[in-house]
């Protein structure tokens, strides 16, 4: 997902060296340190969020990526030398939860707030998700398949491509609910340029891609419904150290979780990534509405 060049960039705005050092205790009194990942559409989030914290009135806020692991992120909110993270419900929850059967945005994000230890809390989701898909041509999609539930006859004649986990995690889900047994899983890579190749040449018949990826719409590739739910999902959720809001920072976060679209973080990926705009304007223009 867009790691390259957001790697750039990221290394260009954070600078060399451990990427939270210098950080305190955040807070009203301590400054707000937002957190990002090394993936691009994290990155925008953090921008997002500073920009429209700084408009609440918060005189000191700073990204600070890339951060690491969830593990990382997590310990680093705990002794708040972050205030705060866009992450994604479904992998959060899972991260506190391992056992979850969760799988709708309502369900995920209601045991989410659940299951958080205390120092954290979560803020209003976005309508935005950034989750798994599977996708087919043109061609396949005009026959009838529309659904997963479409695809479960058919899987024996397709040949799938997506990443190297993929079979450890979703082979037996994808039978258990939709009797689909594909003729080969290939590797290709994490919703990338090989993954996409091979969908567009015919070397696999069906992929997996991410719901934010310009790449879909581009090559008139046709994403499935998934009817039974089997990818959890991935509403852009802040996880912030509890404590470190205000309530008009709070409310700041929660109107552009309000405004974020799936199809609207979609376009600002394109931005960042196809069209090399510097994160901070996208953040602007977002932000101006």
């Amino acid at each position: 997902m867009k790691r390259l060049a957001a790697i750039v960039v990221l290394f260009l705005l954070a600078g060399c060296g451990n990427p939270l050092a210098g950080g305190g205790e955040g807070g009203p009194s301590g400054g707000i340190i937002i957190g990002a990942s090394d993936v691009g559409e994290s990155l925008l989030l953090a921008e997002i969020y500073a920009g429209a914290l700084r408009k609440a009135g918060a005189a000191n806020v700073t990204v600070r990526p890339p951060v690491g692991s969830r593990e990382v992120v997590v310990k680093a909110l705990q002794d708040k030398s972050l205030s705060v993270v866009p992450d994604y419900s479904g992998n959060l929850l899972r991260y506190f939860d391992k056992d979850t059967s969760a799988t709708t945005s309502q369900e995920v994000y209601a045991q989410l707030r659940r299951k958080l230890p205390p120092g954290f809390e979560v803020l209003d989701q976005a309508p935005a998700e950034d989750k798994d898909l599977l996708v087919v041509g043109p061609r396949l999609a005009a026959a009838g398949v529309k659904t997963f539930s479409d695809l479960g006859p058919r899987c024996r004649d397709l040949v799938f491509g997506g990443p190297g986990q993929w079979s450890s995690r979703w082979k037996d889900k994808i039978k258990a609910l939709y009797g689909c047994e594909f003729k080969e899983i290939r590797t290709t890579d994490t919703g990338g340029p090989v993954t996409v190749a091979a969908l567009k040449s015919g070397d696999v018949q069906v992929a997996d891609l991410f719901s934010t990826s310009a790449t879909i719409a581009a090559n008139g590739f046709v994403p499935l419904a998934d009817d039974k739910h089997m990818f959890p999902a991935q509403n852009i959720v802040p996880l912030v150290a509890r404590g470190t809001l205000s309530p008009a920072e709070v409310a700041a976060l929660n109107r552009v979780s309000a405004a974020l679209t799936t199809e609207r973080l979609t376009r600002l990926n394109v931005e960042f990534t196809a069209e090399k705009r510097n994160p901070l304007d996208i953040a602007e223009e977002f932000l101006a509405g």
